[in-house]
């Protein structure tokens, strides 16, 4: 093939991030594509001439077992939004023209919400210039919220690291014989699907923990504070799961009690942190107990030793399947998307769907799996199969190999 392709990674990673990359290139190499280049720092670094030819980057077969195991991004991400075609058309023919000069055929871009946004805007500009360059989407991201697929790569290794860090934390939190409170707080901005995981914790060897509290229903502070000191009453100590973006019947996120002064990124999405820590200080002036806030924070995005085998033999075969449907069907203006044909057995499809019922669309969690406090018995069954397997890592003198660019 004379055709060229290049790929990008953008948006908060993921531990497997990286198999969708090495899903691509493999598939691209397999395929026989002559070049496969990388941008570095997402589409800002393809605009600011900054990229790599991977196939001098990647060239041992290692390679590809170190990119499945190493978390965050190998190429460098942005969180860089592309403005609308009729705002700025210049620097839409300045990002053809170095495609272009690049010979490329196929453009593929790993990412979440916002990165479909992208390949949105750069199909719809292609199809209007009668642009022969093919652009499919990646799906990544742990929130979990892209439309039109039954979950997305990277979610399932970080509920695997939730909730295996929940359980081990509700151990250490039964050892002592004084009230206390933990609050644990969650990434997950609209959607709670993170903090759902926290369900998986309670089973036969474990009570869980005692409270789940999501964005996608009105959180209440009294009735938070009463059911703390129930359960406090009533077992001496309680851990609450609750996601960052919990808001209150006005439509105020808790964290903007703490502090009015959010900044927000690129996209306007104001930036989360400080629920739990608010709670803490409330219980600690209302209730006169021990409190604790844990922010997991960025941990549970980049804990690849721990990640779900599951979730990487999918990111990687999200990452084929883009090259297929490119390659093979000629397909463009695309997002690869997974629909589940059973439970048990877990099993999946790979596709394609148009990326205009994607692009800037979120999906939640039903609230019909969402209790005052808890999830349901549904939101546990379609998590669990997501976090299963586990792919040992390659050790180093007692810790974990990694590749970098």
């Amino acid at each position: 093939m004379k055709e060229n392709v290049i790929v990008g990674q953008s948006g908060g990673p993921t531990c497997v991030i990286n198999s969708s990359l090495a899903g691509v290139y493999k598939a691209c190499k397999d395929l026989g594509v002559n070049k496969v280049y990388g941008m570095l720092h997402g589409i800002k670094g393809l605009v600011n001439d900054e990229y790599v030819l991977l196939d001098e980057k990647l060239p041992y077969n290692i390679d590809i077992d170190l990119l499945k195991r190493t978390p965050a991004s190998f190429l460098g991400s942005c969180r860089y939004k592309l403005p609308d075609m009729k705002d700025d058309k210049a620097l839409y023919e300045k990002i053809f023209k170095k495609l272009e000069d690049l010979e490329i055929e196929y453009f593929f871009y790993i990412g979440g919400n916002d990165s479909m946004d992208t390949i949105k805007k750069l199909s719809d500009y292609a199809e209007s210039i009668h642009s022969s360059i093919r652009f499919i989407g990646v799906p990544k991201t742990i929130d979990n919220d892209l439309a039109m697929t039954d979950h997305t790569p990277g979610f399932g290794s970080a509920a695997k690291y939730i909730a295996t860090t929940l359980k081990e934390l509700v151990c250490d939190c039964r050892i002592y014989d004084c009230p206390a409170v933990t609050i644990v707080e969650i990434m997950g901005r609209n959607a709670g699907w993170l903090t759902a995981s926290a369900g998986l914790v309670r089973g036969e060897d474990s009570e869980g923990v005692d409270m789940i509290f999501l964005p996608e229903k009105v959180f209440d502070v009294d009735y938070f504070m009463k059911r703390v000191k129930e359960v406090v009453d009533k077992k001496q100590y309680c851990v609450v799961a609750l996601s960052e973006g919990v808001k209150l019947a006005d439509g105020r996120f808790v964290c903007e009690l703490a502090s009015d002064n959010a900044s927000v990124d690129a996209f306007g999405h104001k930036m989360m942190s400080g629920s739990a820590k608010y709670l803490e200080t409330l219980i600690r002036e209302k209730m006169g107990i021990k409190a604790r806030a844990i922010e997991i924070s960025t941990l549970q995005r980049c804990a690849s030793h721990f990640a779900s085998l599951t979730d990487i033999e999918e990111a990687y075969d999200c990452g084929a399947t883009a090259v297929r449907s490119a390659i093979y069907d000629r397909e463009t203006g695309k997002v690869v998307c997974m629909r589940r044909i059973s439970n048990v057995p877990y099993k999946i499809t790979y596709g394609v769907q148009d990326v205009h019922t994607i692009a800037n669309v979120e999906k939640n969690v039903p609230l019909e799996w969402i209790t005052d406090d808890y999830v349901t018995e549904d939101a546990i069954h379609y998590i669990r199969p997501l976090i299963q397997g586990e792919l040992n890592p390659i050790m180093n003198d007692g810790l974990p190999r990694q590749i970098r660019l």
